[in-house]
């Protein structure tokens, strides 16, 4: 029996001695109840302090230092690893950072504006439609592009226009579609948005910029093609591909698309506060997941939100 229950004993057993007030003479009452009360006061005081210790102790850091007792298994830290997502974020990173790119992080939850209207998106525009894009009941938007980043970029990093002449960032982040998912779709997963901006930017220059980066990820050279597209922040637009990486079994006749791009639609650079006649910029972004299911010949997308340890332990 612990302490506290000990002291509740004892005091549902005053409920004996308080019994026999009765039976006492007039004279011997008085004293006799003072007592016992007094008694009380105390094993209510040591069970209220015994119950604050207790509650202390339950709120106690663990002490990862300590030894483990006999018997016990140490927490198997030895065996973690990094997911392999995250591994290769960090790996898409610092290649666009030595290619002189500032890397900031994209959220997780955004809003109207710099989801749609900061972006060129029309009102009535079929992608601020509930069907494909998630909303709280707030009104908040968990973000379908990290293209929702572009504004905060833009307008950020706006005095690198008068200090270095140009604007270079690149946004990886988890994004959030209304998908139906299967092997190759995910409601969850990453992307990569890359912005630069300057007097002189040129398409020529989004295009080789994209290449040495998938050259540099794959280890490879790798020829390139673009093929038209539509996106209302970028004008031109186009969707880019590569050929199939011979370490993926291509042969120079398969191609892979792997993101879209393009100009900087000259509504996005006003909204942000830069004058589109006097700089131009390029954006471009793709799917991180992708990367790394091509790299590794992995078959299923949702292998990676799974928690599957056999698959995370090739990893």
């Amino acid at each position: 029996m612990s302490k506290l229950d000990e002291l509740k004993a004892e005091l549902k057993s005053l409920g004996k001695e308080y019994a026999k007030i009765k039976t006492l003479r007039e004279s011997e009452r008085k004293a006799f109840g003072e007592a016992l009360n007094a008694k009380k006061a105390r094993i209510l005081s040591a069970i209220k302090n015994s119950e604050n210790e207790a509650d202390s102790s339950a709120l106690a850091p663990i002490d990862l230092t300590a030894p483990f007792a006999e018997n016990s298994s140490p927490l198997p830290a030895s065996k973690g690893t990094k997911h392999p997502l995250t591994t290769e974020l960090d790996l898409v990173a610092e290649i666009y950072r030595n290619m002189g790119f500032t890397i900031i992080e994209s959220r997780q939850l955004d809003d109207e504006f710099h989801m749609f209207e900061s972006l060129n998106f029309p009102e009535g525009h079929p992608a601020r439609d509930g069907y494909d894009t998630f909303r709280t009941r707030e009104g908040f938007i968990p973000p379908a592009h990290t293209s929702t980043m572009q504004y905060r970029a833009l307008t950020r990093f706006r005095s690198d226009l008068d200090n270095y002449g140009q604007i270079a960032v690149v946004i990886p982040g988890r994004v959030f579609r209304n998908e139906d998912v299967d092997v190759t779709h995910e409601h969850t997963f990453y992307q990569c948005e890359g912005i630069f901006v300057s007097k002189s930017a040129t398409l020529g220059q989004l295009l080789a910029t994209w290449k040495n980066f998938f050259e540099t990820y794959y280890g490879q050279k790798l020829n390139i093609k673009t093929q038209p597209g539509f996106f209302p922040f970028t004008e031109p637009s186009l969707e880019f591909q590569i050929e199939k990486p011979a370490a993926l079994g291509g042969k120079g006749d398969d191609w892979l698309e792997m993101g879209g791009c393009g100009m900087i639609h000259p509504n996005v650079l006003k909204t942000a506060g830069i004058d589109p006649d006097v700089y131009k910029g390029f954006a471009w972004g793709g799917g991180i997941d992708r990367l790394v299911m091509l790299k590794y010949g992995i078959s299923d997308v949702r292998y990676f939100e799974s928690g599957k340890l056999d698959f995370l332990k090739e990893f």
